[in-house]
């Protein structure tokens, strides 16, 4: 009796591991919600209001982020496979300018540097909400130390400049 329950519930934690994983499928939708930017040395947050639209297109699927109002900031990008893995994506600004991003974790994540700043970014669905994390960073180090030989190897570091986090939940 204990190794049917044991099965039955090992069945159901793969379903919803499958089900977690259906990506950008279960994303599909309006999200909105408050992005609190934070700086390095201030204490408190500037607040601005973040939208993230994903909708299936023609040529893949929407990824719409919009900071404050459409006609503040409005960024319709499109997200693309890049293999079928379901591990590597692309997000095309529509410019020339494609990032990719990567599933770790539970986690859609991406790194780029742009004009001398590094960010890191993570979207991560948690129950009915949408969290998105990004940090800002030096591209260059901040401090490098360390001997720079194999038992004490060089090692730099960076100045982080901003931590953002939004919590978006699904609008109809």
């Amino acid at each position: 009796m204990k190794a049917l329950l044991s099965i039955i519930l090992l069945s159901f934690s793969f379903l919803g591991q499958a089900q977690e994983r259906e990506f950008p499928q279960n994303w599909e939708g309006n999200w909105k919600g408050k992005l609190n930017w934070f700086r390095t040395g201030n204490t408190e947050p500037q607040q601005v209001d973040m939208e993230l639209r994903i909708h299936k297109s023609a040529s893949g699927w929407s990824w719409h982020i919009i900071y404050g109002t459409e006609k503040e900031d409005s960024r319709p990008y499109i997200l693309k496979p890049a293999d079928s893995t379901g591990i590597h994506w692309v997000i095309d600004e529509n410019n020339g300018i494609v990032l990719d991003q990567f599933w770790i974790a539970d986690k859609f994540s991406g790194a780029f540097t742009v004009m001398n700043s590094t960010l890191m970014n993570s979207y991560q669905l948690l129950g009915d909400s949408l969290v998105v994390e990004f940090y800002s960073f030096g591209a260059k180090p901040l401090n490098t130390t360390g001997g720079g030989t194999a038992e004490n190897p060089k090692v730099d570091s960076y100045r982080i400049g901003a931590y953002q986090k939004a919590v978006l939940y699904r609008r109809q």
